[in-house]
Order: C-alpha cells, then sequence, then structure tokens
C-alpha cells in the first residue's frame, strides 16, 4: 500500500502527528476484576500485535496510544517492544490512574490518582516502554474529583518540567472536566469518545476553541463499524463487550449488537462507502471532516486492521455536505 499520511497538530504542544493513531488497549490482553472475572477483547498473540504496529508503522502512523492498565502492563511492553529503534520517530500516549498488580496475576484493583502514585506510575510506564520520556501522558479516570485532578495537574508540571513528559491530557468525556486544566500550558488534548454514531460537539466546540487536540477513543465504536457484525453475531468469550456493563452502548450483555444501532449503520452505510471507502475507512472519514481537531485511535490487533485503518488516510475526511447529510439520516 502506497504511504500517504494526513498530519494533524497534537494540540497546542508543538507536536504533529499523522490523523490517525493506532489504539493498543486490545494487544494487552485481559485484566482479571476483582471477582474473578476477566475483562479484554478476547485471545491475543504477541507475534500478531507486533506484526500489527509494524504494519501501522509501515503506512505512515506516527502515534501509539496505550495505557499502563491494559493487560495489567503488558500492552505498554509490546509496544515498546515493537517500536524498538523507531521510538524516537514516532508519539507515545500512555494512560494512569487504574491499579493493578505487576506481578503477573493481571489482577485489577481500582483506581489511584494520589500525587506519589502518578510519579511511580510513570517510572513503571518508562520503564515497560523502553522509553525515556512518554509524549503524552493522560489521565485515565473520567470522572476524578477536580480538587483532585488540580493535584494530578501540578504532579504532571513535575513531569513536564523534569522531561519525563512532553504533554498531557484528560481522558473524560464530561466538558467540564475538559476545561479544567485550560490555563496550563502542558495541558494540549482531551481524549474523548467519539464516532459517526455518537457525535460529540460540546467537546468538539472547547477544542476547536481552546486548539486542543481531540484524540478520539471508540472511533468505530467498538469494532462495530467494521461491518462485520449482524443480528446473529455474539462477541467471543471473555470479551469484555458482552458485560453488560453501561458504557458498552452498542452491544448488549449478551454480547449481540443492538437492533437500534444496526438501523443507524445501514442508514448512513452507503455515504461511508463512498468513493472506494472501506466501512471502517468512512467511519475514520467522518471523524476528520467532523473537525480539524480531530485524531481517532482505532484499536488494532492484526496488521490487516492497522493496514486497513491506515489506508483511510489516502482518502481524507468526508465532505461538509456528506457530513449534513448524515446527520439528516440519524436525526441531528
Amino acid at each position: 500500500m502506497e504511504q500517504v499520511t494526513m498530519r494533524r497538530a497534537l494540540g497546542r504542544s508543538g507536536i504533529e502527528v499523522s490523523a490517525m493513531g493506532l489504539g493498543c488497549w486490545a494487544i494487552g490482553g485481559g485484566v482479571v476484576w476483582e471477582d474473578g472475572t476477566e475483562f479484554g477483547w478476547g485471545k491475543i498473540d504477541d507475534s500478531d500485535s507486533i506484526a500489527a504496529i509494524r504494519r501501522g508503522l509501515d503506512c505512515g502512523v506516527t502515534l501509539f496510544d496505550t495505557a499502563d492498565s491494559y493487560g495489567a502492563g503488558h500492552s505498554e511492553q509490546i509496544l515498546g517492544k515493537a517500536l524498538g529503534k523507531d521510538r524516537d520517530s514516532v508519539v507515545i500516549a500512555t494512560k494512569f490512574g487504574w491499579t493493578f498488580a505487576d506481578d503477573g496475576s493481571r489482577r485489577s484493583y481500582g483506581s489511584n490518582a494520589s500525587p506519589e502514585y502518578v510519579r511511580s506510575a510513570c517510572q513503571a510506564s518508562l520503564r515497560r516502554l523502553g522509553t525515556d520520556h512518554i509524549d503524552l501522558y493522560q489521565l485515565h479516570i473520567g470522572d476524578l474529583e477536580m480538587a483532585a485532578a488540580d493535584a494530578v495537574a501540578d504532579v504532571l508540571d513535575e513531569l513536564l518540567a523534569k522531561g519525563d513528559i512532553r504533554a498531557y491530557c484528560w481522558s473524560t468525556d464530561d466538558v467540564s472536566r475538559g476545561a479544567r486544566w485550560l490555563g496550563r500550558p502542558g495541558f494540549t488534548a482531551i481524549q474523548h469518545n467519539l464516532n459517526v454514531l455518537e457525535d460529540s460537539p460540546e467537546m468538539l466546540a472547547l477544542c476547536e476553541r481552546e486548539n486542543l487536540a481531540s484524540i478520539n477513543r471508540n472511533p468505530l465504536a467498538m469494532g462495530f463499524l467494521s461491518g462485520k457484525y449482524t443480528k446473529d453475531s455474539r462477541v467471543s468469550p471473555g470479551d469484555f463487550r458482552a458485560s453488560g456493563i453501561e458504557w458498552v452502548a452498542v452491544f448488549d450483555e449478551n454480547g449481540a449488537p443492538r437492533a437500534e444501532w444496526l438501523a443507524k449503520l445501514d442508514a448512513v452505510r452507503e455515504i461511508l462507502t463512498s468513493n472506494g471507502r472501506t466501512l471502517v475507512q468512512g467511519a475514520l472519514a467522518w471523524i476528520w471532516g467532523r473537525s480539524e481537531k480531530t485524531v481517532p485511535i482505532p484499536g488494532v490487533k492484526t496488521a490487516a486492521q492497522a493496514e486497513e485503518n491506515a489506508g483511510a488516510m489516502q482518502h481524507g475526511p468526508l465532505t461538509p455536505e456528506q457530513i449534513a447529510e448524515i446527520d439528516g439520516l440519524l436525526g441531528r
């Protein structure tokens, strides 16, 4: 595939990234909750994960998003291994705030945003990633209380001054929290939910007004926008999409796609697949057409997925007319 890399500014940081990153949650594998249930994206193979990251690099992707809690550190380890000597040519974004046992048991123990924990979590991520700095360090607790978030930002300013991080971000879907750190020079991005079926106009308006990058998790609606799911589909055992968690909107507690979401996808499928795009590529194109601040981070497990995702950059964004037509079809 010919390498065509769209570029976007990472907010106010002076860092430039490919217009699309790759999300590395799935490659971490599962974690085990305190009640003993596993939470992840099903089975993984580390060799497939490394191949996916390498294929993304070959196709022009320069942003890789992970978190220390993904697979209890395993995602960071695999990402660092896969990047190897190419680390300095890419931008690594990782997150902190959800704790886990670092002893191979992969047990998850809830959240911690104390200053001491943030400092130690940063050093642990640096070790796992095999790097001396994190380009974008992200608070992973979306509903953290404001006063606690202010204390976190103070620590992030310390880490910035030391050179351990280059910029920071809050991963949250709450606009008031997204605006909390506006007066801090190191604050450059908000990571939030966004896809063609779930718009976020207030958060996008904030990012555009304040020159912040809008890093878009869930750009393919947890894989639903791949088009491979029908009313008879079920996700595999151990897949968090069958967990019944409130924020899993697309799939029901049995791992089946909800009928109303299938209907919404059918309504916009023709526009998304226009001009030779796959459905995945059309979903990413909608995000780029929605705002020039957006940087979607679709997750990957295989090299084929990385190549298809990156191929969206060859087509570019949907037009304003197509964006408006989709809004009409979805009743927005």
